[in-house]
């Protein structure tokens, strides 16, 4: 009585220690029709990461040749690094019905809205400072120097959140996680969306039949 419609998509950007990862994975466990992006990118691989499941993991060189072809949604240049959203796998996922989600920053958020005024954004921050600093150094991923740069680029990235239609505060793990949830969810049971899905259970109940 159903039927395959359009996806939704969805810009999530954080400041780094924001707990985004770590909400999205657990957002990805519980709601099985969300998908999220696999990212090209041209930083080395961090411990546990593998090449097509965290990043596609490539060369500045042929980053730069993608760009040229025209082949991303968006890139941009943080910390040094490129990073950049497949334009033909986002559209063929969304076409599956699947909502999907792109892991980006401001800059990057910036240039999806342009080609694709429908997507939905969150923003996710921590709750002060303090916090941010203190995962940065439970994460155990970096130095302090490359810590201080996060921290220094941190109120920056957050002034941006105004972009965004949505805002969680990262404080209570739980909380922030069926906050993001409830997004989610609320997005499926907009009417058009549900007309597109059950197009055929609708046009059936209007016909009394």
């Amino acid at each position: 009585m159903s039927r395959q419609g359009t996806g939704t998509l969805y810009i999530i950007s954080a400041p780094s220690g924001a707990g985004k990862t770590s909400l999205v994975k657990a957002l990805l466990d519980d709601l099985p029709f969300v998908r999220v992006s696999v990212s090209h990118t041209t930083r080395a691989a961090r411990p546990g990461e593998s090449d097509g499941v965290n990043y596609h993991f490539t060369s500045v060189d042929d980053f730069q040749a993608m760009i040229g072809r025209g082949e991303f949604l968006e890139h941009a240049e943080v910390f040094g690094n490129y990073y950049g959203t497949s334009h033909p796998w986002v559209r063929q996922t969304l076409a599956q019905g699947h909502d999907l989600i792109l892991e980006i920053d401001w800059q990057g958020a910036q240039q999806v809205r342009r080609l694709a005024p429908d997507a939905c954004s969150v923003f996710i921050l921590p709750p002060s400072t303090a916090a941010l600093r203190q995962r940065l150094n439970n994460r155990g991923q970096d130095n302090g120097d490359i810590i201080e740069s996060r921290m220094q680029q941190a109120a920056a990235e957050m002034s941006h959140y105004v972009e965004y239609d949505y805002l969680i505060i990262n404080d209570d793990f739980n909380l922030a996680l069926n906050e993001l949830k409830s997004i989610f969810i609320s997005g499926r049971l907009k009417q058009s969306a549900q007309q597109q899905r059950h197009g055929e259970l609708l046009s059936m109940l209007l016909q009394g039949s």
